[in-house]
């Protein structure tokens, strides 16, 4: 038990961690364009209470939150979580993706590695716990995303389309529809998933989407 409430006390100061160094970028790049606090929430379709909350740290953003407010400053989701490197090689280690995501059963949605802007790439590593579900909006027009299960099995809901998928399946389905990932299980399930998002960045800059 006293090893649970350790992980759990570190597991929270990540997350605190994380939302401050995404809170200081989203800043440094609004800076940067020389938006008001109000330009980017109209941008990204989000509240301007949202925005202040995300730059000081203290919300605890949706990743479709997170999407919105990348696409609207045309940088891409990775870009929020860590600045940009001059190296053609990056290494994320085991255990240093940002985790963007938490389900009420334990699951936990990690983004561990990404590309740069405009045909931004990003590679994720979720687990749902029994009965986890994350539900996602429609993203922008052209993306795709790609799901192989590694443990367990995990539904998949595309529009009106269902599908279920077992250790080893892998599937292929446009992002730019409302999906869904679900574990109706009682064990855990773990999934590889990659998402691609064309031409961030390459239109005026107001159009955003949710995820």
């Amino acid at each position: 038990m006293h090893l649970k409430v350790q992980y759990a006390a570190l597991m929270d100061e990540d997350a605190t961690a994380l939302s401050v160094s995404i809170g200081a970028r989203v800043r440094d790049l609004r800076h940067a364009r020389r938006w008001t606090l109000d330009q980017l929430a109209a941008a990204a379709g989000v509240s301007r209470r949202m925005v202040v909350n995300v730059e000081q740290g203290t919300a605890n953003p949706g990743v479709g939150t997170l999407l919105r407010i990348s696409d609207a400053l045309g940088v891409g989701l990775p870009a929020l979580v860590e600045q940009p490197e001059p190296k053609r090689v990056k290494v994320t280690r085991r255990g240093a993706g940002a985790a963007l995501w938490t389900g009420r059963a334990g699951g936990r949605g990690v983004l561990v590695a990404g590309t740069q802007p405009p045909d931004v790439l990003e590679l994720w590593d979720w687990t749902l716990g029994p009965g986890d579900e994350h539900r996602s909006e429609a993203h922008t027009a052209g993306t795709k995303e790609l799901i192989q299960v590694l443990k367990g099995a995990v539904t998949l809901e595309v529009a009106d389309q269902s599908i279920v998928l077992q250790t080893g399946d892998a599937v292929s389905f446009p992002g730019d529809v409302a999906h869904a990932y679900a574990n109706p299980r009682t064990k855990d399930a773990r999934f590889s998933l990659t998402v691609f998002e064309p031409g961030v960045g390459t239109s005026t800059g107001t159009e955003a989407h949710s995820g």
